[in-house]
Parts: structure tokens; sequence; C-alpha cells
């Protein structure tokens, strides 16, 4: 078995995981918690995790299919985290209603620019 492929199950097995405690979790504080304050932060918690095992397929069918070269697990993952976090800061920025496009665009962009600015890094560093 090579490298690529062992990393791969592992990469499977953080997301399940990921998603089992996050959407799990999730559904078991909507079920039996008040919204409080406590639990508000519980919620977004479990948002993050469970979006960004969510999403950690997708990004890497993404890398796979678009990019020609080999992408790392941990580019994978950072980028779902990234994903997850740009999908739970939107989530929070619906509770006092200041969400509007340009808001989430300008996040979306200002996340796009730190993720190309560090594959750039690591483009330099491999040389």
């Amino acid at each position: 078995m090579s490298e690529h492929a062992r990393t791969r199950y592992g990469l499977n097995l953080a997301a399940g995981i990921m998603i089992l405690v996050g959407w799990g979790g999730m559904f078991v504080l909507v079920q039996n918690v008040l919204p409080t304050a406590g639990p508000r932060w519980i919620f977004f918690m479990l948002l993050y995790i469970g979006v960004a095992g969510t999403s950690l397929p997708f990004i890497r069918l993404l890398n796979t299919r678009f990019v020609n070269e080999y992408v790392q697990d941990m580019v994978i993952l950072r980028e779902s985290l990234w994903f997850a976090l740009y999908i739970t800061t939107i989530a929070w920025l619906q509770i006092p209603r200041v969400l509007n496009w340009t808001i989430a665009i300008l996040l979306a962009m200002a996340i796009i620019v730190i993720e190309a600015f560090l594959r750039l890094r690591e483009g330099y560093s491999e040389e």
C-alpha cells in the first residue's frame, strides 16, 4: 500500500469522526437544551466540527480533480477548516442580523487570499 493510499484512510476516518461528533452532538444539543449563552457557544463549536468533517471529502475531490499536482492531506484539512470557519462566522453574524452580501463576500475573499498566500509560501519552501 502506498503512502498516499494510507493517508486517505486516515483523512476519511477523521472526517467520519468529525461528522459524528459535530452533527450528532448538535442533534442532542438542539433536542435537549434551551438556547442560553453557554449552549449557544457549544452549538457553534459543534457546527464548526460538523461542517469541517462534511466538507472534507468534497474539498479533497475538488483538489484531486482541478489541481494538477499532489496536494498534501494537511492542506485539504486546512481548507476544510477554513470553510467551516467561514460558515460558522456567517451563522454567528446572523444572530445580531448584521450579515449582508458585502460582508459575506469580503469574508470569503479574505479567507481565499490567506489560503492562496499559504499555498504560495508552501510552494517556495519545497524548492
